[in-house]
């Protein structure tokens, strides 16, 4: 019989949400798992074989990890590239690969890449003082979006600038220069969608059907799948989303951000190396989820079918209230919905807006799931109680 060669250790940096729906997968197919992560009583910890509580920075936990483990993984892409450099010049896996990783973390680097590759991104430039940003605005037209360079999520790190007096204010608010900043034309999006891809070590990589994503406050509220685009575009999206998947050479999940204009034209707004929010719908929406597609990829093993099995609709849940012991409301009666899915982060501390959880609702139409999805989200409230 043949011997299987896969990696059965698999170490994860982050154990937050996203890692432990990559744990929950793995330990399903018998993996040994250990998780670096600062939080004691993150959500992982429970599930996990072995739990390092260290900064994410910090390299000799990190190389303690690695020692544990056949393979290197991570939840996000804030962490130190550096150190995984160097373990993978020493031989050792780490994916996706560091290179992939210092390239992501630096969007003016990730988006001169893309459009190396003629990947369409909006028309972008690195600036340093509010004179540059006020050319850009000038160039390009106001408003206009300032972007930290490195850093930044659920909108952190982004500024519209909206006029030539606001320059200032834009600088200001992004750290006036402690940060390397660039500036991006505004694009005429009327949907911002997402397209999940995943590449095996053979180079095999499997493309996710297109989600539409509705944001609020810059977080994530609402994917809908299939999006609501025509069929060119939505070709369009997930043949781009292969080649992003090309270019990077990655190892593993990507989630491929993208605008759609009035015409259908797509643009590439940012991408990330790991399951991303956008994908939970696929745990209950797809015949393989993104979290066991990633353990998949990172393994070694064959990747699976990402075919939507039927339309989803994904709503985060977010803290409500005040900062205080996490406190679920609503369970019950939104699981007597048809097609519901409650999945709850068991993170101890709620705050407002802060991802506690979400819930997926399928059905055999698109607006059914959504009816559905909306109905469950109103009975859910996680609040921070004293």
């Amino acid at each position: 019989m043949k011997k299987e060669n896969i990696h059965k250790k698999i170490g994860i940096i982050g154990g937050g949400q996203l890692g432990q729906m990559m744990i929950l997968e793995a330990k399903k197919m018998g993996f040994y798992i250990t998780v670096l992560d600062p939080t004691p009583s993150c959500p992982a910890h429970s599930i996990v074989d072995e739990h390092i509580v260290a900064d994410f920075e910090d390299e000799d936990a990190i190389r303690a990890l690695a020692e544990k483990s056949d393979v290197v993984t991570y939840e996000f892409e804030h962490i130190n590239a550096h150190v995984l450099r160097l373990l993978e010049n020493e031989g050792k896996k780490i994916y996706p690969t560091a290179a992939s990783l210092e390239i992501i973390q630096n969007k003016f680097n990730q988006k001169k890449l893309l459009l190396k590759h003629d990947i369409p991104v909006p028309p972008f430039m690195p600036v340093a003082s509010v004179n540059d940003i006020l050319s850009a605005g000038r160039q390009y037209g106001f408003p206009m979006l300032l972007k930290s360079c490195t850093g930044g999520y659920d909108g952190k790190g982004n500024y519209v600038v909206k006029n030539e007096n606001d320059c200032e204010n834009a600088y200001a608010a992004l750290g006036s220069g402690s940060l390397p900043l660039m500036a991006e034309k505004f694009f005429p999006f009327t949907k911002e969608i997402s397209v999940l891809a995943c590449r095996a070590t053979d180079g095999d990589i499997k493309v996710y059907p297109v989600a539409e994503n509705i944001h609020h406050d810059n977080i994530l509220d609402k994917t809908r799948v299939p999006a609501d685009i025509s069929f060119a575009t939505s070709q369009n999206a997930m043949a781009l989303a292969k080649k992003v998947m090309e270019v990077f050479e990655g190892v593993g999940m990507f989630c491929v951000e993208m605008f759609v204009d009035g015409d259908g034209n797509v643009a590439i707004n940012e991408v990330a190396p790991r399951p991303h929010n956008s994908g939970h719908y696929t745990i209950e929406g797809c015949v393989t989820s993104q979290f066991e597609q990633h353990i998949r990829a990172v393994s070694g093993l064959p990747l699976g079918d990402p075919s939507l099995i039927r339309p989803a609709v994904m709503r985060n849940i977010l803290g409500e209230g005040t900062v205080g012991k996490a406190v679920v409301y609503g369970a019950d009666e939104a699981l007597k919905i048809p097609g519901v899915t409650l999945h709850i982060y068991g993170k101890q501390i709620s705050k407002p807006k802060r991802k506690m959880g979400h819930l997926t609702a399928t059905a055999d139409t698109l607006e059914q799931a959504e009816k559905n999805a909306d109905l469950a989200k109103s009975f859910i409230k996680i609040t921070g109680e004293n």
